[in-house]
């Protein structure tokens, strides 16, 4: 009886069932930046579409309306008198313009709202001029006439004094005409917004010349046209 229970007391005993450690899954977190990169790519086809989408609207509108380039040209100018005094620092001009204005589409007219004309003779400006507004029709053309005529206060400085008298002396005249315009377009019954062109002419212009021609001997200047200023 003694060795049945010495034998059940050296037997193998590790105690109770260890349970297997339970094991925790943390749910996963939806990175942040996977939200940005999604938003980001969205807006950006959005974009694209957009770009793509005008690109079309003008490509169409250029294909039905075929717009071409309003011209400007000076067709006369005479200039009468441009006398600088010294000694009252005043000077006398008169100075008189033909500006034509061709409108070559076939489906555009042209809302001039506000046409300033610009004189300035070694950037010291004469007195600007507003001409009338006009609508100007399809494949028209239109004639302005500026006249600058008058007596002004202005100071001239050596360096100044010494240009004119060289120009006074050639009987040769240089002169630079703008005009800052605010025009609209119109297609059939579709009036675009405004916006501001600038028209630059740039002159080469004789003392008295009797037939209204530049100092080159030629009847007509080109301007430059700019869209926007």
């Amino acid at each position: 009886m003694a060795d049945k229970q010495e034998s059940h007391l050296n037997g193998a005993f590790y105690g109770p069932a260890i349970p297997p450690p339970k094991s925790h899954h943390r749910p996963r977190r939806r990175s942040s930046n996977c939200g940005c990169c999604c938003l980001l790519s969205l807006l950006l086809k959005i974009i694209i579409t957009l770009i793509v989408l005008i690109g079309i609207a003008i490509l169409i509108f250029w294909l039905v309306v075929r717009p071409n380039k309003v011209k400007f040209h000076v067709t006369d100018v005479r200039l009468n008198e441009l006398e600088y005094f010294a000694n009252n620092s005043t000077q006398s001009y008169d100075l008189a313009v033909n500006i034509t204005i061709r409108n070559p589409n076939k489906k555009i007219k042209i809302y001039y709202d506000v046409i300033e004309a610009r004189a300035t003779y070694h950037n010291r400006m004469l007195p600007s001029i507003y001409l009338p507004k006009f609508l100007q029709g399809h494949k028209s053309t239109n004639v302005l006439s500026p006249h600058y005529k008058g007596n002004q206060s202005m100071f001239l400085t050596p360096s100044e004094v010494e240009f004119y008298d060289k120009e006074k002396a050639s009987g040769i005249y240089t002169l630079d005409l703008d005009l800052y315009m605010k025009v609209r377009l119109r297609l059939g019954d579709i009036v675009t917004g405004s916006f501001k062109p600038l028209v630059k002419c740039d002159l080469k212009v004789p003392l008295k010349s009797p037939d209204g021609r530049l100092a080159d001997g030629s009847e007509t200047s080109k301007c430059d046209l700019k869209i926007f200023r």
